[in-house]
């Protein structure tokens, strides 16, 4: 037929070169016309009725997969395996058919790499669906397999141009080994460093982490190869490079999140002073709150013991063991503290003074919330703050401030009239 062809062209007056020129040319059209019909006849009916398929069964991945447009990409194969399959018939110029099938495969490659990225895409999100993707997320692994692909195409593909074996262009890479981890540096780094904060728990999607040299104080929303991005509390995002959690330090809290409270530690300045021994007329109005009544009966008791043993002289305060309003407001804080419904007893809990200085003397309070969550937390450290404040005359005690330009003028007033 395609000598037919071109000889009836010469016979019409065509120059035999132009002739088989043109005789090519329609071997090509009707090479690619016939690629163009498979391609539809398989998209049109392969691919729908794998979707219906895919609408009819119960797993919920090949739905995935319809709805990425896997099917679909994967059908650009059929018309490649047809150039490749019809070219040697369809095509008398070897050059042409060489090219043609080369082209072939190289469409071949292209479409099965990006199914696989579908594939993976795919894989990736049904994977994240399940409570281990946040203990241990794999997306770092998934962008590594889709480096490792794409490299392998490369080589693949420069192997079906040149016609060389790819063990024979892999060997030629030793000598740009050197060139290539230059120009990759930042990527093996961030391989690495991925694989080392996924391998070893360092950092979870869902996290929430302190970077202060990155400003990222927030929650961790993706782990790449090369950054991991940061949601700070004012929904401003902060990039990070992967290395540098690996390289540096940050703080992670997790830990919080996973235990049964959020730490307070905060503490109160007391003047010291407003700081005495309790007298008979105190200790009685202590009697009179709950929290203490037990503490003052069973404390009476142990230092009268006390004092009459070792032949205490009552007539100075000094003399042997006495309470004070101090030690009075400690030990009410810490009945307040384990009656209180947000805090966690079973976690530390104690109040201690700290070192006293020119600020006055510092009582902490260390003890855990129930409620781990933000607002709320800082909710229940204000409140508890609150009370402390306004209990603290009932102990004859002041919460020492600096003077204001306020207290100045009222200390010179006497002194203007």
């Amino acid at each position: 037929m395609i000598e037919w062809i071109h000889s009836r062209l010469v016979d019409w007056g065509m120059a035999p070169d132009t002739a088989t020129f043109t005789v090519n040319a329609l071997d090509i059209a009707g090479l690619a016309l016939t690629a163009f019909v498979a391609y539809h006849v398989a998209q049109k009916s392969l691919v729908r009725l794998i979707q219906r398929v895919a609408s009819k069964t119960r797993t919920h991945w090949d739905d995935r997969l319809v709805e990425k447009k896997a099917f679909r990409r994967f059908a650009h194969v059929v018309p490649a395996i047809v150039i490749y399959s019809l070219a040697p018939l369809a095509v008398t110029s070897e050059a042409v058919v060489l090219w043609a099938r080369r082209g072939a495969e190289i469409y071949i490659l292209v479409a099965v790499l990006a199914t696989a990225n579908v594939v993976l895409s795919v894989g990736l999100d049904i994977y994240n669906t399940y409570e281990i993707a946040r203990r241990f997320p794999i997306q770092v692994y998934v962008q590594v397999v889709r480096i490792l692909l794409v490299a392998t195409a490369l080589i693949v593909a420069t192997s079906i141009v040149t016609g060389q074996s790819p063990v024979l262009l892999l060997s030629g890479l030793g000598a740009m080994t050197a060139i290539l981890l230059l120009i990759s540096k930042d990527s093996i780094q961030g391989l690495v460093a991925g694989v080392q904060l996924v391998s070893n728990d360092m950092v979870r999607v869902g996290d929430w982490i302190e970077m202060p040299q990155y400003g990222a104080d927030g929650d961790v929303i993706a782990i790449t190869l090369h950054t991991v991005k940061v949601q700070n509390w004012d929904k401003t995002i902060s990039m990070i490079p992967t290395y540098s959690l690996v390289a540096g330090s940050f703080k992670n809290w997790r830990g919080m999140a996973e235990s049964g409270g959020r730490r307070i530690k905060r503490s109160i300045y007391l003047d010291i002073s407003s700081v005495r021994f309790c007298d008979a007329e105190m200790i009685a109005r202590f009697k009179e709150i709950e929290l203490l009544r037990e503490y003052i009966g069973r404390k009476e008791a142990e230092l009268v013991e006390y004092n009459r043993n070792h032949e205490v002289t009552e007539s100075m305060p000094v003399n042997g063991r006495r309470m004070t309003n101090v030690g009075m407001f400690r030990q009410y804080l810490v009945g307040y503290l384990r009656t209180h419904p947000m805090i966690n007893e079973e976690l530390t809990l104690i109040v201690r003074q700290l070192q006293p200085s020119e600020h006055g003397l510092p009582l902490e309070l260390y003890a855990f919330s129930a409620n781990k969550e933000w607002v709320a937390y800082e909710g229940i450290q204000s409140d508890i703050f609150d009370h402390i404040f306004a209990a603290l005359p009932n102990f004859g005690l002041r919460a020492f401030q600096a003077p204001s330009g306020e207290d100045a003028v009222r200390a010179l007033a006497p002194l203007r009239n």
